[in-house]
């Protein structure tokens, strides 16, 4: 318990102490005085441009990690597998390419790509479920499925930087996973539907913590193991789909923070969901302002420094899944 409860006051402290650096620092660069002064008093003109400009960017890296962070602890739970993620196995990629395609197709609906993306996460979803499927899961089949689904959906969606035009331009810049050029606008579509998912999560942890067990087991306790299933995975879509539409494509935090957060927490998804939310907000806010910068002026995309930091994590990952299994 003492170990839990000095886990969410380390991570708290460190998310808090991130985002105030993140707010401090990049091409105006204020003191933590001047900056909480000018959020109250409205006076300081470089406070209100950090106010329109950057506090949207932070706020919308925070609610990207957490809804991929929960979004991987509830895909590892539906598929009893640690190595699910939703960037791993081609949610993510599938919901940028049917938002991609039907923003190019119908240029008008760009303000509907969060439910353009919903549907292109859940057909990946769908994919990867029916062709892993041979009498029975595999855990080490799923993940490389996925990966295979992943791939391809990520080439589809790259082929449309040769068309050209103004729209898929938009698009692409939309699902990249720089955040300049947040708006207020943005933080209120993650705020709405990342935050209706991750309340959702919380009041499925219970139906998280009955899956780990047999399913006949779960069914013998009253689980109706097929619904739960199901409405597991439509909230885990929900949260990588609106991540990804509004933050871009970024894989491996939801493979990287759960993992991190058993070892600290334990399996407890009542505490795990939680506590995993903290944990992606606080790496992607780091990420990003890592990636700002580093090299500043010029900035790296969250989604490269997250793939150098989860490439080799994901060797590990199935290297102890080949020990585990023997698949």
């Amino acid at each position: 318990m003492i170990k839990k409860v000095g886990s969410f006051i380390v991570v708290i402290a460190l998310l808090v102490a991130a985002i105030i650096y993140s707010a401090m620092t990049g091409s105006i660069k204020v003191g933590i005085l001047d900056l909480v002064q000018g959020l109250f008093s409205g006076t300081n003109d470089q406070v209100e441009v950090i106010k329109d400009l950057r506090f949207p960017r932070i706020i919308v890296s925070l609610l990207t990690g957490a809804s991929l962070a929960v979004s991987g602890v509830l895909l590892q739970a539906v598929m009893k597998n640690p190595l699910a993620d939703a960037g791993v196995i081609g949610i993510s990629s599938g919901a940028g390419l049917v938002s991609l395609t039907v923003v190019t197709v119908f240029p008008g609906l760009f303000f509907w790509m969060p439910l353009f993306s919903f549907f292109g996460g859940a057909l990946a979803c769908y994919l990867v479920y029916a062709l892993s499927w041979k009498s029975g899961l595999s855990p080490l089949r799923l993940i490389l499925v996925g990966i295979a689904i992943n791939a391809t959906f990520t080439g589809l969606g790259q082929s449309f930087n040769y068309r050209g035009s103004y729209a898929v331009t938009s698009v692409n810049q939309a699902i990249s996973s720089i955040f300049t050029m947040k708006t207020w606008t943005d933080v209120q579509i993650i705020g709405l539907y990342g935050l209706i998912g991750l309340l959702l999560s919380l009041l499925l942890s219970s139906w998280c913590n009955m899956l780990s067990l047999q399913d006949k087991t779960a069914k013998n306790l009253g689980l109706r193991v097929t619904r739960a299933r199901l409405l597991i995975s439509v909230v885990a879509v929900l949260l990588a789909s609106v991540a990804t539409a509004i933050g871009g494509l970024i894989a491996f935090v939801g493979l990287l923070v759960p993992h991190i957060a058993r070892t600290l927490v334990g399996s407890d998804h009542k505490v795990l969901i939680p506590f995993s939310a903290l944990g992606g907000a606080l790496l992607i806010l780091a990420a990003d302002t890592l990636g700002r910068t580093v090299l500043a002026p010029t900035e790296i995309p969250a989604s490269i420094i997250m793939t150098i930091i989860g490439g080799p994590f994901l060797i590990f990952m199935l290297r102890r899944s080949e020990r585990v299994y023997g698949n």
